[in-house]
C-alpha cells in the first residue's frame, strides 16, 4: 500500500518477485466535509483545534507527543483525540478532549471537519490511512515522515515533519494556524481523491 513497505519488500527474499504499489481507498462518499454541532456540543466555537484519531493509543501511535503540546499550545486552542480508552481519558490534562473509539464513519466525519489540523505523530505507520481520512473532510494534515505517511502530502495540503522532532510539530501547527485552514481544503479534498476506493480496487 505504500512506496516505503514496498522498498521494505524489495530488500528481503521476496525482491525476486514483481512488486507493485496499489494504496489503500477509503470511501469518499463517507469522508467529506460534514456540517454538525461538533464544536457547540464541546463548547469549541472560538477554538483552534488540533485532531488525533486512532484505533489504540500508545507511544507508538505518538500519544505522548499530543500531552507535550497541551503544555505548548494557547488557551484559544484545544487538542481532541479520538481513539482513547477511559482510563487515558482520566489523566487527560484539561485542553486534552478525549473521545471513545467510534465505529461510526458519519460521526468521524464530523469530526474532522469541525477540525482546524489533524495531527499524526505517529513513529511507524504503512500508509497514513487517518491523514487520508483528514483530507478527505477538508482539514490540512501534519504527520511525522515515518513509515508511508510522507506519501499522502504535498506542500499544498499538509507539512511531513521530521519524525520525533518536537520543536518542528510545534512550528507545523503554528503555520497552519496562521494561514487558516482555508487555505489548504481545496488542494486537501483534491489530494484525497488518488485514494477514492472504487479506482483503488480497479487497480487489482
Amino acid at each position: 500500500p505504500s512506496k516505503w513497505l514496498a522498498n521494505l519488500v524489495k530488500d528481503s527474499f521476496l525482491g525476486a518477485y514483481p512488486i507493485k504499489v496499489i494504496n489503500n481507498g477509503i470511501d469518499l462518499a463517507a469522508f467529506r466535509p460534514t456540517k454538525s454541532d461538533f464544536r457547540k456540543t464541546f463548547n469549541l466555537e472560538d477554538k483552534f483545534i488540533i485532531l488525533g484519531v486512532a484505533n489504540v493509543w500508545n507511544a507508538k501511535k505518538g500519544f505522548d507527543y499530543f500531552i507535550e503540546l497541551s503544555k505548548r499550545i494557547s488557551l484559544n486552542t484545544v487538542i481532541v483525540l479520538v481513539g482513547l480508552t477511559l482510563k487515558q481519558m482520566e489523566k487527560l490534562p484539561k485542553n486534552i478532549i478525549g473521545i471513545r473509539n467510534t465505529r461510526n464513519v458519519q460521526e468521524l466525519a464530523k469530526i474532522y471537519s469541525a477540525a482546524d489540523v489533524f495531527v499524526n505523530p505517529t513513529l511507524e505507520e504503512v500508509m497514513g490511512t487517518t491523514n487520508i481520512e483528514a483530507l478527505a473532510c477538508g482539514i490540512p494534515v501534519i504527520t511525522f515522515d515515518a513509515g508511508g505517511c510522507s506519501e499522502n502530502l504535498n506542500d499544498q495540503c499538509g507539512i511531513v515533519v521530521e519524525k520525533e522532532n518536537m520543536g518542528a510539530l510545534y512550528k507545523a501547527i503554528e503555520t497552519i494556524y496562521n494561514n487558516g485552514k482555508s487555505l489548504y481544503m481545496h488542494h486537501c479534498i483534491k489530494r484525497a481523491k488518488l485514494y477514492k476506493k472504487e479506482d483503488r480496487f480497479n487497480e487489482y
